[in-house]
C-alpha cells in the first residue's frame, strides 16, 4: 500500500508541478509588453474661413469680319477691366485664353470630308482672372463687371498667409492626436506613457501604414451670363479644410 500511495503522489506532482514551478508561472491573462513595437496611426483636421476669391470673367463676340469681332472683344474687355479696378482697388487682374475661331454655315452638322465648308464669320473671345481679398465688396464688383463681361466661374480659397497658418495648425492637431492615441494604447496595455518612446513619425502616412487622405477641394460657385443692368449676386465664401494622416512607431521599454 505504501508503494502504491507513493507512486500516486509522485504522479500528481508530475502533472501539477512542484511548488517552485508554480511560483514561476505567469498569472492568467498577463502579457509581457517589454520591448513591444506599436504602429500608431493618427489623424488631424482643421478648418479656416476662406478669405480670398478667384473670379473668371469672359467676353465673346461673333462677326463676319474677324477684325470687327476682335475689336469688340478688345474694347469690352478693357471696359470690364477698368470697371473692376475702379470697384476693387485690392484686386489683381490676369489676362488669359484669347481665342479666335472660324464659324461655318454647316457648323451644326458635320459635312462629308470631300465637301468644302462655307465660312460665315469669326468667333473671338478672351478670359480675365481676378483675385481679391475684398469679399465684402465682391458682389458689388461682380455685378458692375457683369454689365460688360460674363462671370464664367468663381472659386474661394485662402491667401498664402492664411494657408501657412492653417498648415501649422494641421500639423499640431495631427501630432496631438498621435499623443492621445499613444496614451490610450499605453493605458490598455497597463503601461505608463513615460515608458513609450516614439521612434518614427511619418507625416506622409506612407509605408502602407495608413492611406493618404484625399485633399479637400475648395468651395466653388459659378454664375451664368447676365445682361446689363445686373442685380448684385449672393456669394457664400465657405471654408477650407485641411486634413492629414501620420503614422508613429512607438516602442515600450
Amino acid at each position: 500500500m505504501f508503494k502504491i500511495g507513493t507512486l500516486l503522489f509522485l504522479a500528481i506532482l508530475a502533472v501539477m508541478g512542484t511548488p517552485s514551478t508554480l511560483a514561476q508561472a505567469p498569472a492568467t491573462g498577463a502579457v509581457a509588453t517589454s520591448g513591444a513595437l506599436v504602429i500608431v496611426p493618427a489623424y488631424g483636421e482643421v478648418t479656416q474661413a476662406n478669405d480670398q476669391a478667384h473670379a473668371t470673367f469672359m467676353i465673346e463676340e461673333q462677326n463676319k469680319d474677324k477684325a470687327v469681332a476682335a475689336s469688340q472683344v478688345n474694347k469690352k474687355m478693357k471696359q470690364g477691366a477698368d470697371i473692376i479696378r475702379q470697384a476693387d482697388r485690392q484686386a489683381t487682374l490676369k489676362t488669359r485664353g484669347y481665342y479666335t475661331y472660324p464659324v461655318y454655315a454647316d457648323e451644326a452638322t458635320r459635312p462629308p470630308s470631300n465637301k468644302s465648308r462655307t465660312l460665315v464669320g469669326w468667333r473671338v473671345g478672351q478670359y480675365l482672372e481676378v483675385t481679391t481679398g475684398n469679399l465684402d465688396g465682391l458682389a458689388k464688383t461682380v455685378a458692375a463687371a457683369q454689365s460688360v463681361l460674363a462671370l464664367n466661374g468663381l472659386q474661394f480659397g485662402l491667401t498664402d498667409a492664411a494657408r501657412k497658418k492653417l498648415e501649422q495648425q494641421q500639423i499640431e492637431a495631427t501630432y496631438r492626436n498621435l499623443l492621445e492615441r499613444i496614451g490610450a494604447i499605453a493605458g490598455a496595455m497597463g503601461r505608463s506613457t513615460s515608458e513609450a518612446i516614439v521612434e518614427t513619425v511619418d507625416f506622409d502616412g506612407s509605408g502602407a501604414y495608413a492611406p493618404a487622405a484625399a485633399p479637400k477641394m475648395m468651395m466653388r460657385a459659378s454664375a451664368a451670363m447676365d445682361a446689363a443692368p445686373v442685380e448684385e449676386p449672393s456669394f457664400e465664401p465657405g471654408e477650407t479644410s485641411l486634413s492629414m494622416r501620420l503614422v508613429g512607431r512607438v516602442k515600450f521599454k
